[in-house]
């Protein structure tokens, strides 16, 4: 089988002395560009709107908790059908799901009923899904460019950092969240906008593949292996990523928590490069048991100590891993793709979407019991301290 991501991989039309002479960063930093939107944008802006609508009065916490449970059923969905993209076409999928991601922010600064509200959501998470799994194949599929990985994964943790911070200044004149949602329509517009050309290219005129990091067998994951800690990191993460602006207002009146929610996404850019460097030197296995035990640490933190200190530790430390859990996890499943028949990647990001539809039921229904977040964040580090532990699963030579 070609050793690719998927199922249906490109062929770069490039020989010797014919390959287009292009900057080498234009491809990473169109694809980090629209991982910004479809993901920092599209998908994790919510988490910093939703105290915000919840404190106004615009959206109940139900309302807000099915919402997410939506956008991540969503994200299930479009891994569904990104598993069906032809690489070739992944440049206008990845285009299409720009359009969409801007679209569904810019309709939910109207005034709409919670029904409404959650299918917008669901419809945001589909582009979400499908702007991530396309936008891989392109960059490192279609485009060749493996040494990208790090910068491309880094646009998620840029595009939370960056709309936090929209909503922490928006918010400061108290304009409201209809305005708020404008606000971060026109900025993810603009990113857009950025990376719309460069992806736009023909696949034919894209650079010959780079060549990427071997990895022995013995540092190396199986594709079942990948795709259930994979799906483990999905509901470790995901409490924290849903949860901790609204965890931090109803605790610390006086912490602002768009600015620690900035830190979240501020810890994922650095990460990004840190975790594909410790891929680099120790191998898949080793590289995910210490991003998934730091992870689960992380989500543990604000379960162990309601202090400020404990919550912006939780930022820095899940934000500093959960991006990195993917910035190994996809380039890994590049060698893995040898031994499976599907696209592996669009498997993966669909066994990470069931876990973070899983994360906040569970978290409504412990809550509902409970009244605290405490019994999910426990469980939600056990998740990731089991996936870490299945990456103890060799590869068979």
């Amino acid at each position: 089988m070609s050793d690719c991501l998927g199922t249906s991989c490109a062929t770069p039309a490039t020989a010797a002395g014919t390959e287009i002479d292009r900057p080498s960063w234009q491809e990473p930093v169109a694809a980090a560009l629209a991982l910004a939107v479809v993901m920092g944008f599209g998908r994790f802006a919510f988490t910093g709107m939703y105290p915000l609508m919840v404190q106004e009065g615009t959206m109940s916490v139900a309302t807000g908790s099915l919402s997410a449970s939506a956008n991540y059923a969503g994200y299930l969905a479009g891994a569904l059908l990104a598993a069906k993209v032809p690489a070739r076409a992944t440049s206008d999928w990845t285009r299409a799901a720009l359009v969409g991601s801007v679209l569904c922010m810019l309709v939910l600064a109207l005034s709409l009923p919670p029904a409404v509200f959650v299918a917008l959501r669901f419809a945001a998470g589909v582009a979400s899904a499908v702007g991530l799994v396309c936008a891989s194949v392109w960059l490192l599929n279609v485009a060749g460019r493996h040494d990208g990985a790090p910068l491309f994964f880094a646009g998620v943790g840029t595009g939370i950092a960056v709309s936090a911070e929209l909503i922490a200044a928006g918010n400061a004149a108290q304009p409201g969240s209809s305005a708020l949602w404008l606000v971060l329509t026109l900025g993810a517009l603009v990113l857009a906008v950025l990376a719309w050309r460069p992806i736009r290219i023909p696949s034919a005129q894209a650079r010959g593949p780079a060549l990427a990091h071997q990895v022995s067998p013995r540092h190396a994951l199986g594709a079942w292996p990948l795709v259930a800690s994979y799906g483990l990191a999905g509901l470790g993460y995901i409490i924290t990523a849903t949860y901790l602006p609204l965890l931090i207002h109803g605790a610390l009146h006086d912490v602002n928590p768009l600015h620690i929610w900035a830190m979240f996404g501020l810890a994922a850019v650095p990460s990004c490069f840190l975790w594909h460097a410790v891929h680099e030197r120790l191998g898949t296995r080793r590289a995910m048991q210490w991003n998934l035990v730091v992870q689960a640490l992380g989500v543990a933190l604000p379960a162990i100590d309601h202090s400020a200190a404990a919550y912006l530790g939780s930022a820095i430390l899940v934000g500093g891993t959960f991006v990195g859990t993917v910035t190994i996890a996809v380039p890994a499943a590049r060698h893995a793709a040898r031994s499976v028949r599907f696209n592996l990647v669009a498997a993966m990001t669909a066994s990470y979407g069931v876990g973070q539809i899983v994360g906040p039921l569970m978290t409504s229904t412990l809550m509902s019991h409970g009244g605290s977040f405490d019994g999910a964040m426990e469980i939600a580090s056990a998740a990731l301290l089991i996936a870490a532990a299945i990456c103890q699963i060799r590869v068979q030579a």
